[in-house]
């Protein structure tokens, strides 16, 4: 029998009518805290669960292929959850494989898991759920006026969705019920919703979708909603109207503000909590300390959603990115920085471009300690006393970006600028060579909405039995 069949049999014929579920950590592939981690597992656990991926990571590993975490630390937290929760007999999902959750992410990701079940003489049966659209039907999408900006991208083009080198969906719980069914005892999922990974399993046993989702959405994030905040296992008893949170760190206390506050994290809604399948409405929701370390949280709903819809993901190359890094203490090179700036960038143009000839690169500089972190529509009333400055530069080459940075580092350093009082060096450096070399850049070209008239065609399922 495997896990999940062992678990379902446990709820539906016993008198248990609650589930303990485990966040492991918000993030996999970036260390997963001990002890934490084993009391979770000493508990009476029937699943355990963990996030692997995000876009806060940006466009890259989407567009690259590669892993956004160190294979090695992956390999650890992805042997530390298979042999963990083969010890309990217990579930074990994993969304967003590989950091961006599209094949090649979910490919190297099962590559690990089987190395893991190889080199601890371990078996068991695996869904696979990928994650990755075929652009045609995208474009089709696009012909049919079902596909949607989200925030500041422009509406997307047939042009632009070839332009991407890799496109996801994120799937909701849908897909994880689908997989649930074949009976596995570790499901592997490609690009997902967070919640996705906890809400399943539940649902799939007739709990309320709203409570679950709720629930879902806070320990998918491990115990970021405690005071402190952390990246340590929380544990999610789950009733039939409410679910009581718990950290497993002892120096970690699930309070109703901080719950709370956790409830608002990542939505432009507070009130809604918006899923693919529908949404969980959190504006009635009521939090109560059990004691100082635990809250009791009820009264979320769930609204079924009127049309389907799936968050599409893409990412396109824009080139090679180079980089140079200084900074500087001089008061008057900070003074007068905007037309310094400006001045070098005319002169470095002169100087890497023939007569006549366009730019074949872009050049931007980010000032930390100015307006690099956001852009202040005035400068303020003290200057700093120091800066850095971030230069980058996106070329058609890694040479040709290399190029324009080591010209704009050597201008940069010698421009002359009213009131400079040395001609030695405006800027310094953090260490030699202050231009790096960056590789590949990619942006986000797909980040938008995509109406469907089903799920189940977009997130197919496989089953492997791994020996």
């Amino acid at each position: 029998m495997t896990a999940v069949a062992r678990i379902r049999d446990r709820f539906i014929k016993t008198d248990r009518n609650y589930l303990k579920i485990v966040g492991a950590t918000g993030q996999l592939g970036y260390g997963i805290p001990e002890p934490a981690f084993s009391t979770a597992l000493s508990h009476d656990l029937d699943m355990v669960g963990a996030d692997m991926g995000s876009t806060d990571i940006g466009p890259t590993f989407l567009g690259n292929g590669e892993m956004a975490t160190s294979v090695e630390q992956t390999e650890r937290d992805i042997q530390k959850l298979i042999v963990g929760s083969r010890s309990k007999d217990i579930p074990l999902i994993i969304g967003s494989a590989g950091s961006a959750g599209a094949k090649p992410h979910l490919d190297a990701t099962l590559e690990i898991v089987r190395k893991v079940a190889k080199n601890q003489g371990l078996k068991f049966r695996m869904a696979i759920i990928r994650a990755d659209i075929d652009p045609n039907s995208v474009v089709q999408a696009i012909k049919d006026r079902r596909v949607s900006s989200l925030g500041v991208l422009p509406e997307l083009t047939a042009e632009e969705t070839y332009k991407c080198t890799n496109i996801v969906g994120q799937m909701g719980t849908e897909a994880f019920v689908r997989a649930l069914q074949t009976e596995p005892d570790i499901i592997i999922a490609g690009r997902a919703c967070d919640t996705g990974i906890y809400a399943a399993l539940p649902q799939w046993l007739g709990f309320d979708p709203g409570p679950v989702t709720h629930m879902a959405k806070i320990v998918e994030c491990a115990s970021l909603c405690c005071v402190p905040g952390g990246r340590d296992p929380i544990m999610a008893t789950l009733q039939a109207d409410g679910f009581t949170l718990e950290s497993m760190n002892p120096a970690r206390a699930a309070t109703p503000m901080s719950v709370a506050a956790h409830s608002l994290y990542e939505q432009a809604d507070p009130h809604r909590i918006i899923e693919p399948e529908g949404v969980a409405v959190v504006d009635k929701v009521k939090y109560r300390a059990i004691d100082e370390r635990r809250t009791w949280v009820t009264g979320a709903t769930w609204e079924p959603a009127k049309q389907l819809s799936i968050k599409l993901e893409g990412a396109a190359s824009v080139g090679y990115r180079a980089v140079l890094l200084a900074g500087s203490a001089d008061p008057r090179f900070i003074a007068g920085l905007d037309k310094i700036l400006h001045d070098v960038k005319e002169v470095v143009r002169g100087l890497v471009c023939s007569e006549g000839e366009e730019p074949d690169y872009d050049l931007f500089f980010r000032r930390y300690g100015l307006d690099a972190v956001y852009n202040w529509q005035k400068s303020p009333d003290n200057l700093p006393r120091e800066i850095f400055i971030l230069g980058e530069c996106l070329a058609s080459t890694q040479a040709r970006a290399m190029a324009v940075v080591k010209s704009t580092k050597q201008y940069l350093l010698h421009h002359g600028f009213p009131g400079r009082l040395s001609t030695s060096g405006n800027i310094a450096f953090p260490f030699t060579p202050p231009e790096l070399a960056a590789g590949p850049a990619y942006r986000f070209n797909a980040y938008h909405l995509m109406q469907v008239d089903n799920l189940e065609s977009y997130f197919p399922v496989e089953v492997e039995e791994v020996s």
